[in-house]
């Protein structure tokens, strides 16, 4: 799974306009609706907010990665927000988040969805580069970063 192939730099915010768990949510939904990319916006919002409801996916160590599967996407597509300030999430390390990776596929490919998340979270534990990403100051410079670490 290489992150650049599902990651257009038109779906990544840096920074980030909202400043709270539910407003970065909707800010990288309507980014993906904004590129096109979803079928159903609303179908999409009410899948991945569902799925935070259950459990937070602040994973810890200032990364979120909301995620849901539904029918207003054909394929596997994400956004990507990196915040000017850390933004409270209910993660379960009970900090704040920098890095937002936001994912949605389709019900029936649960298989990418899964490598999706732990490419995402592999690359997170590279303390380099995710302090890195913090520091991103645009969109192109996050997407560089990406698709730098991917290449190596």
């Amino acid at each position: 799974m290489v992150l650049t192939e599902i990651l257009q730099p038109k779906c990544i915010r840096a920074p980030l306009a909202a400043t709270d768990k539910d407003g970065v949510i909707t800010e990288l939904v309507d980014s993906l609706q904004a590129s096109g990319q979803l079928l159903d916006r609303n179908t999409v919002l009410e899948a991945v907010m569902a799925r935070e409801q259950t459990r937070s996916t602040g994973i810890g160590s200032g990364i979120a990665i909301p995620h849901g599967k539904c029918n207003g996407v054909r394929e596997l597509v994400m956004a990507m927000g990196i915040a000017g300030r850390p933004i409270e999430y209910d993660s379960i390390d009970n900090k704040p988040v920098n890095i937002v990776c936001l994912l949605v596929s389709p019900n029936d490919r649960t298989g990418p969805h899964i490598q999706a998340l732990a490419r995402i979270s592999r690359l997170m534990l590279d303390e380099d580069f995710k302090g890195k990403l913090e520091k991103a100051a645009s969109p192109e410079a996050v997407y560089e970063l990406v698709s730098t670490k991917e290449s190596q």
